[in-house]
């Protein structure tokens, strides 16, 4: 216990505490710049047991911000490369890695062993999903976003509070991420660690949980806000088997006879050659989907995924059937490309 003895004397904690650390367990949703600023406090506290969900590999782009990677961990798995961060920090702490992306097949497993989950996620679509099932199981969702200069936290579905979806009922639209919208390191390593603080709040039982409130905080101007929540009525969830849009991993875009769609805006990059696919952006996609055939199957891309379903969904409501999204982006694709150049040469 000496290991903990400066958060062991404080007021409310004690041993017994401590002993609520060590027997509780938490999922992070996402390895990214929350979760990297997230996750090395639970396991210095700690925590039992930390399950790490995430399908990506680390990019020199994620390290100006996701403290976790150094740059020899480029292009390893996240889970696995912040593990063995983790480890370094605590052996003691049981770490759980989940090298996939959170899907509407596989969340009700994922949550199924933790006793809360941290959505540490930069994707509308997947937070919808992970709400929807912590409401259903009755599980604390502890929130964070950020955009741009500003972020907010909150704490869903706990003790019967209000779930996300009721305060922002899901509606058809286009979030920017990070990689679209930019970010700096400091901001996601503040809400990170108030959504950390948040989890331990809750193991700990003590202080005053974000539970019914919304804390908005500027970083540019250190404005820091706190909304208390109307008890608004859970809002059902816009994810029908009609709109739904099926989701594949890049390895499989090329498979089957269809139209490789590309939904970005012209000149970003990577460029994906015109052999290989269709560019007709989001935004004009409306306007421009007799360009199409509805025959055909066709799989979207963007630059990470968010603007692929949308674009899918907005396809389906046009009476297009065949529709699927790749799961990630450009980036992916682009690799794939380069890998079978080189192998044809």
């Amino acid at each position: 216990m000496d290991r903990f003895q400066r958060q062991i004397i404080l007021p409310g904690i004690g041993t017994s505490g401590q002993q609520k650390l060590t027997s509780s367990s938490v999922l992070v949703v996402g390895a990214g710049g929350l979760g990297c600023a997230i996750l090395p406090y639970l396991v210095s506290a700690g925590l039992g047991k930390i399950g790490i969900v995430d399908g990506d590999h680390v990019e020199k782009s994620n390290l100006h911000r996701q403290v976790l990677y150094q740059e020899n961990s480029v292009g390893l798995r996240k889970v696995d490369s912040a593990k063995q961060a983790l480890k370094r920090m605590n052996s003691s702490t049981q770490i759980e890695v989940i090298p996939e992306f959170l899907s509407a097949e596989n969340v009700d497993n994922l949550i199924e062993g933790y006793d809360m989950i941290i959505d540490a996620t930069d994707n509308l679509e997947v937070r919808y999903t992970l709400d929807d099932a912590c409401t259903a199981a009755k599980k604390p969702m502890i929130y964070g976003s950020i955009f741009r200069f500003q972020g907010q936290v909150s704490v869903f579905n706990y003790k019967n509070g209000p779930s996300y979806s009721s305060l922002f009922p899901k509606e058809e639209k286009t979030v920017l991420n990070c990689e679209e919208a930019g970010v700096l390191g400091p901001t996601v390593g503040i809400i990170g660690m108030l959504q950390a603080n948040e989890a331990l709040k809750i193991i700990l039982e003590i202080g005053e949980v974000l539970s019914g409130k919304l804390l908005i905080y500027n970083m540019l101007t250190n404005d820091q806000q706190i909304f208390q929540l109307a008890n608004q009525p859970l809002q059902p969830s816009f994810n029908t088997e009609t709109e739904k849009v099926d989701l594949i991993n890049p390895e499989l875009a090329f498979t089957q006879a269809g139209t490789l769609l590309d939904v970005r805006e012209v000149g970003e990059q990577p460029e994906i050659p015109s052999s290989f696919c269709l560019n007709i952006p989001l935004s004009e996609l409306e306007s421009r989907f007799g360009e199409l055939d509805k025959d055909n199957q066709i799989t979207l891309f963007c630059q990470t995924g968010g603007r692929a379903i949308q674009a899918g969904k907005l396809l389906k409501k046009l009476g297009f059937i065949k529709i699927r999204a790749v799961r990630g982006g450009a980036k992916d694709i682009f690799r794939l490309i380069r890998a079978h150049e080189k192998s044809i040469s």
